[in-house]
């Protein structure tokens, strides 16, 4: 039997009782904006501006606490948009509290944004307060946490994939100017990325250089400078 999506959904609106106090969390930089709802969307008490850093972070406790304690509801759940990373340490900070957080879609609030007010306009108070219908809806995601190895592991992949990028844009940029000052190197060198290629580009990096030079046999060697090898112009001429 197939899983359909539509049980999923039900799945998670059923998680929802009238004892879950719903809160929605508007992500920014520096300070994050807090509204609560019940099972129903009714919204419960003020809203709440709190820091990022744990002291806002207890201040948020704090509110939940209360909230929980004025209304009676007995568990709390709290959304959030992975807005880029300036969540990750709430999130965190909820998981030690053993306080359940999830993530909803950033593409889905922008379009849930007319179903309290009709209307498009855009606040910190009015995303928080969709965040935590969307939440009551069912519309979130579970947040997986992960071990340090892997957390590290992820960043080693981000830096490689930035790299590699940065590398084919530097070569792509090596073969225009070749293409267009100096097309004949590449009737000598199969690779403009090879070593030989690479030194000749330095020494003469254009034709005029090598007509310039006298028809003798040229060595170019190697030194070391400042603990790197680079290609010194001067050359020894081989009798």
């Amino acid at each position: 039997m197939k899983f359909k999506m539509q049980d999923k959904q039900n799945q998670l609106i059923e998680r929802i009782s009238d004892k879950h106090l719903v809160v929605g969390v508007d992500i920014a930089q520096e300070l994050h904006v807090a509204r609560a709802v019940n099972f129903r969307g009714i919204i419960v008490g003020d809203p709440l501006t709190f820091e990022n850093n744990e002291e806002g972070f207890a201040r948020l406790l704090q509110w939940i606490n209360q909230l929980k304690t004025l209304k009676g509801f007995a568990s709390t759940i709290i959304g959030m948009e992975p807005t880029g990373h300036y969540w990750i340490n709430l999130s965190k900070w909820l998981y030690d509290q053993d306080i359940e957080a999830v993530t909803v879609n950033p593409h889905l609030v922008k379009k849930n944004k007319e179903n309290r007010d009709n209307s498009r306009s855009k606040s910190d108070k009015k995303d928080a307060l969709v965040i935590a219908d969307m939440v009551k809806n069912g519309y979130y995601s579970f947040i997986r946490p992960t071990s340090e190895a892997f957390e590290k592991l992820r960043v080693l992949m981000s830096n490689r994939d930035m790299t590699v990028k940065r590398l084919v844009s530097a070569v792509n940029q090596i073969n225009r100017w070749v293409d267009i000052v100096f097309p004949e190197l590449l009737q000598v060198f199969k690779d403009v990325k090879g070593k030989g290629a690479m030194a000749t580009v330095r020494l003469f990096p254009t034709p005029l250089e090598l007509r310039s030079m006298k028809s003798s046999r040229y060595r170019c060697r190697l030194e070391k400078t400042n603990e790197e090898t680079t290609w010194v112009k001067k050359s020894t001429i081989i009798n």
